[in-house]
């Protein structure tokens, strides 16, 4: 039993020249290049700029960091503000927890909002360990790794050290630091004295008045005498011993040897 003549239709798409499907393969070929070119701008890096048809001001002629610029006398791009110049964060009213100042002159007391207390002490032991003892030691007597790293060093070979000089963090609880008032510590952490940077950006303000307390501790304790120690009698005893010591110590131990 014939099922009769098959539909046109169904041999429509193969009646098409050859030529039709060669044109469909160059233009789905053609389409597809501007998404690769896209996706390979996006995904690969260059040093040239981007194309940018829309400026937005995102292009402008500027000055960068530490650039030259002969307009000014000294050729120096990035300007200090006008003298006088407060910035909107640094604008405070209460001088003494924030600067460490009272009427000009360094605070002699604790601000209102810092309770000396234990915890006090804690926060400031936590926050020294961390931004003080690496130059300053663990006792404050500016033995810490730091400049032991840097003595280290300037004991290599002339060649080794380039002629590399170090001066050794103070002593905290020397005469000349101890005498200063709690004011002039904070200030002194806050903005660095000498080879010492300061630390305004890094510590917040109750952490650098509990460091101030801290060093206050550490001092304290330096000067303090056995009978105010609870149990200071079975402590260990510190004895830094020097050069001379040595010697004079060999020497006594070859005399008794030799009998004389």
């Amino acid at each position: 039993m014939s099922s009769g003549p098959k539909r046109q239709s169904d041999f429509l798409l193969w009646k098409l020249p050859r030529g039709f499907f060669y044109v469909a393969i160059l233009m789905t070929c053609a389409a597809l290049i501007p998404p690769a070119l896209i996706i390979r701008a996006r995904s690969t890096p260059r040093d040239s700029r981007r194309i940018h048809l829309i400026q937005n001001m995102d292009n402008q002629p500027k000055y960068k960091g530490q650039q030259q610029n002969i307009l000014f006398r000294d050729n120096r791009a990035m300007r200090q503000p006008v003298p006088g110049t407060v910035a909107r964060s640094q604008m405070v009213g209460d001088t003494h927890f924030h600067l460490g100042t009272v009427d000009g002159s360094y605070a002699t007391t604790y601000p209102s909002q810092v309770t000396v207390d234990m915890d006090l002490l804690k926060r400031g032991q936590e926050r020294f360990g961390i931004y003080c003892l690496p130059c300053h030691g663990a006792i404050g007597e500016g033995d810490g790794p730091v400049h032991n790293r840097a003595m280290m060093l300037l004991n290599l070979a002339p060649s080794v050290s380039n002629g590399t000089t170090w001066v050794q963090p103070k002593n905290l609880r020397e005469e000349a630091i101890a005498s200063q008032s709690v004011g002039q510590l904070f200030f002194t952490i806050s903005n660095g004295k000498n080879n010492m940077a300061g630390y305004a950006a890094q510590i917040p303000v109750a952490d650098r008045w509990a460091i101030v307390a801290y060093v206050q501790a550490l001092q304290v304790a330096g000067d303090a005498s056995n009978e105010s120690v609870p149990g200071a009698d079975s402590l260990p005893e510190h004895r830094i011993v020097m050069d001379e010591d040595v010697t004079e110590a060999e020497v006594d131990e070859d005399k008794e040897g030799n009998g004389s």
